[in-house]
């Protein structure tokens, strides 16, 4: 089993990797929207180079077949993208998996590829864009415990106020979004996350399961 650190921060470029990496934090992901395949690339490479450069564990979100060629070692893939991506390709690089999940069905799917780690969302309301699915709340969190091994990571409307009771709750990691790119100093926010999350982080190193 993997030890995610508890602070998960998703951004949209490499210039956000330098940034949250720089300023400590251990685990990003990459997660670019709308953009044209070469500047996929590129961006996948520069993120992979300072993530390395600083000690960092990135995760590459949807692109699988640019994660493979850019030598990325890990992926997170939604629901859509699991039920396309050629699984035993990944594998056969020596790629690690996260797969997202909202529902009982999606969770199932998901388990079935034997991922590293599993999302479960949106755990809070989130405006970062329109969701299908109600608030999954807190005691969810340790409801998808009990039906998985891997560890879980828990995303939407999760802020630096929230991730206490999210990791008490039983989740691996706080994954966020709003709350550190839309900050008015992320730099700042993302040194206070890092604090915050520290007991977790060190329950997670000391621990003789991980």
């Amino acid at each position: 089993m993997i030890t995610l650190d508890p602070f998960y921060p998703i951004v949209p470029d490499a210039a956000w990797v330098a940034r949250l990496a720089g300023e400590g934090a251990k685990l990003i992901q990459l997660r670019i929207k709308n953009a044209a395949p070469d500047t996929i690339k590129t961006e996948i490479a520069q993120a992979l180079e300072t993530a390395s450069a600083y000690g960092c564990q990135l995760v590459v979100n949807d692109y699988w077949c640019e994660a493979i060629d850019a030598g990325a070692d890990f992926v997170h893939l939604g629901q859509q993208d699991l039920a396309t991506a050629d699984i035993a390709a990944i594998r056969a690089a020596g790629i690690r998996i996260g797969v997202s999940t909202h529902s009982v069905e999606e969770l199932a799917a998901a388990l079935a590829a034997e991922p590293d780690y599993v999302a479960l969302g949106p755990i809070f309301p989130t405006t970062l864009k329109a969701m299908p699915w109600r608030p999954q709340g807190i005691a969810r969190i340790g409801e998808w415990r009990a039906k998985s091994d891997c560890p879980l990571v828990a995303i939407g409307g999760i802020s630096l106020d929230r991730a206490p009771d999210v990791l008490s709750a039983g989740a691996a990691s706080a994954a966020v979004v709003t709350d550190i790119v839309m900050s008015k100093n992320p730099e700042q926010r993302t040194r206070a996350w890092i604090a915050a999350t520290a007991p977790w982080r060190r329950l997670s190193t000391e621990s003789p399961q991980l």
